[in-house]
This record gives C-alpha cells, structure tokens and sequence, in this order.
C-alpha cells in the first residue's frame, strides 16, 4: 500500500472504563495488549467522554461535535461525521458494531461504504426472521469482538491501494457480563449461566440498593473477565493489521464511548449522569510508527475527530483538538447529557481541568440552573459560560423526525438493560 496517504483505524470499546484498566493503575492484569500498545502510542491519562450514554458519546466521538448538535431530539445522526469527510477525500469507509443506538435506523451509516451494525433491516425477510428466531435461542444480544474482527478484516482484504477509515466498535464490555468460555472463571470461582448474568445485572439496574456485597464484586469480576477477553481480541486484530503491513502506515486510535458504574453514587451501568466512572476513558493514539508519550492534561472524545482530520488533512469542523499536538495545561474539557423519563426537562454538564470538576444541571422549563460539586469558583464561571454558549445552540436546533424503531432493536435493547 502506498504510504502517501495514511489509513485511520478507530476501535472503540462500549462501556469500558480507565481505571479498569492496568495500563491505567488497575490492580487486576486486565489488559496486557493495551498495556504493550501504551508504549508505543500517545496515552492519555485524564481523558473524557463526551457523554455518558452511547447515544450521545459515541455521535460526539464520531462527528467531533458535542451531542447537542451531533445528533437531534430523535437521537438520529444530525451532522456529518468524520466518515462522511474522509470518504469525499477519497477513503473508503467501514464500520463495524452491533449497538443498535447507532445503527443505520438511526442514521449512522451515513458516509460509510460498507456499514455492518449486525442487524437485519433492509435484509430479506425471512432470512432476518430465522436470524431472530436462531438470536433468541442462544441468548445472542450482540456480535462478539472475534466476530467484529473476522468482518472487519475481510473487507479490509477486499480492498485495492485506497486509503481507508476503519471504525470497530466492540460491545463485549457492555452489561449483561457474560465472558465467553475459559473467561467465564478467569476472576470468580462461581459459574454463572448467561440467564443469571442478565438477571443479576437488570437488577442492578432497576434496584441496586437490593445488590449485596457479594453480588457487586461478581458484577465486577465478570464485567473485568470481559475486558480481558476484549484486549485479547484487539490483540488479535492488531496482529493481523502487522501481518498485512496495515499498522505501520495507519493512525491508530483506541478509546471507550463511556464507562460503567457499580454503585459508586447509588446507581450500576450508565444512567445519565456525569461523574468520574462513567465519563473517564481510555485513549491511546498511536501515530504511523508509533510514539511512546503520557499526557495528563485533559482531553476529551470530542479529540478524536479532530485528530483524525488534523492527520489526513481533511475538515475543519470538530470541536476537538489534534491530540498529536501539544495540549496546553489549562485545558478545559466538557460533558454534557440529557435527562429522560421524568428527567427529561434537565440538562447535565461538567467541566474538568487538571485542578478538579465542576458539575451543574440546568431546568429547560424554568431555565434555573442548579451546580453541585464544583472545584473553585473559577471553574464555575467557566461552567457557567459554557452553559450559556450550549443554550444558544440548542435554541438554534429543529427536532428531527421521530420514526419507529425496528424490532430487533428493540429486543436487543431489552437485553441489554435499556428496557
């Protein structure tokens, strides 16, 4: 392949939080091939997500953009994403990822050649009524990383010499935990069914203050056994980008939509909420022929996209900045997410910098706004403007459509605990 342009691979793991991590001060050796890949990319210690929830966090990750203009009431995709600007450059495009969220129902195969979110829509009918039938009985709610991997690098091999941007999305973190195989024991002594898994972990959800001691740290050890079968599986496909001489010409970036909880404020998963386990992600960027680097200032997901941008030399439109380039140590990074249910008239937001956080909450009825824990009043006035620049914003917004869903989007969201 020419080394002329270089390809962008992204692979992003759901729900996986920083400090699950050993590369990242973990007790536990949960990712030894992330651990290696730290030395040799750019690691970013205090790096943040946009959101807390997929359905902003990843639309931010994608567009560089925050959720608020990423995506619409509907929570379709509602501006360009990166894939949209890399393939008018002359890249061909994939992704690969069964998070039916930013699935094509949504809008999110937008710039993508080829867009595999493992559902059936747009498929014949009766091949995608006996794909739901056979799902059902094997307890099957999303595509495993091994799967993600085999679909990715085949079409990789069906590429000529373009550039390409790879997206893999890999949704083995994410709750019910249930580690395939020799995994299932890696951490706990206790066997545990798939259906027990599921049960254990919807609990969690719907009453946590019911989750004994016993209970949260079994939630722990199968949801650290998942992360260590997802590093093994990167490190499979990292290999087979060596084998296939891809890495050395390719930007490389690794991260997590958002992270999870397990009752640290009250609440397990990722209900929309801002604090620290739920927002702080890993990110390593490995530039072609890598370079060893920690940084601590703060960074954010909305990065990517910019640094994406910033490498090939295409757009200029991420709210993010290049982080191959210096980042100034008064940064300033920001979170922000939507209340639902009865919460819905409530804006969350958070500002971190290398000093502390700052949390607030805004009413969209009476348009008061509440702050919470806040690190000095400097960083609430900043906060505070950065509010007021995002009410501008949203008061510029038109709700998109609202279509149905299909499905079989519903029913994986039911098992995944969304329902």
């Amino acid at each position: 392949m020419s080394v002329d342009w270089e390809n962008v691979i992204l692979l992003s793991a759901d729900a996986l939080r920083a400090d699950h991590l050993s590369s990242y001060g973990y007790q536990r050796e949960t990712s030894p091939v992330l651990d290696d890949l730290a030395q040799e990319s750019i690691r970013f210690e205090n790096a943040y997500s946009a959101s807390s929830h997929t359905r902003e966090a990843v639309p931010a990750l994608l567009t560089g953009e925050y959720p608020d203009v990423a995506v619409d009431d509907s929570y379709r995709l509602a501006t360009e994403t990166v894939a949209s600007t890399l393939s008018e450059a002359g890249f061909a495009t994939a992704g690969f990822h069964s998070n039916p969220f930013v699935s094509r129902a949504y809008g999110f195969d937008e710039g993508f050649d080829h867009f595999d979110d493992d559902l059936h829509l747009g498929q014949h009918k009766l091949v995608a009524l006996a794909q739901r039938a056979f799902d059902k009985l094997r307890n099957r709610h999303y595509a495993r990383a091994e799967e993600i991997n085999d679909r990715s690098l085949e079409w990789l091999d069906g590429l000529d010499d373009e550039p390409f941007f790879l997206w893999n999305h890999y949704m083995d973190t994410h709750g019910p935990y249930e580690p395939p195989g020799e995994y299932a024991t890696l951490y706990t002594d206790e066997s545990v069914s798939g259906r027990e898994a599921q049960k254990l972990y919807q609990r969690a959800i719907d009453d946590p203050e019911s989750i004994t001691d016993e209970e949260r740290q079994l939630l722990i050890d199968l949801y650290d056994a998942e992360i260590r079968y997802n590093d093994a599986q990167i490190g499979e496909f990292l290999a087979a980008l060596r084998e296939r001489d891809l890495l050395k010409v390719s930007l490389l970036i690794v991260t997590a939509d958002h992270g999870d909880a397990f009752g640290e404020h009250g609440y397990y998963e990722h209900p929309r909420y801002l604090h620290t386990e739920i927002t702080k992600v890993p990110l390593y960027v490995r530039p072609p022929g890598g370079r060893a680097e920690e940084v601590a200032t703060p960074a954010s997901t909305l990065d990517v996209g910019a640094t994406i941008e910033a490498t090939v030399g295409v757009g200029e439109t991420s709210d993010g900045v290049s982080l191959v380039e210096e980042l100034p140590d008064d940064r300033t990074v920001f979170s922000q997410a939507r209340g639902e249910g009865e919460h819905s008239h409530l804006r969350r937001y958070a500002s971190r910098t290398a000093a502390g956080a700052c949390f607030c909450e805004r009413n969209r009825e009476s348009g008061t706004i509440e702050f919470g824990e806040c690190a000095g009043s400097a960083l609430r006035e900043e906060l505070e403007a950065h509010v007021d620049e995002r009410v501008r914003v949203e008061n510029g917004e038109s709700a998109g459509d609202d279509e149905e869903v299909d499905e079989e989007i519903e029913r994986r969201l039911d098992a995944l605990g969304y329902k």
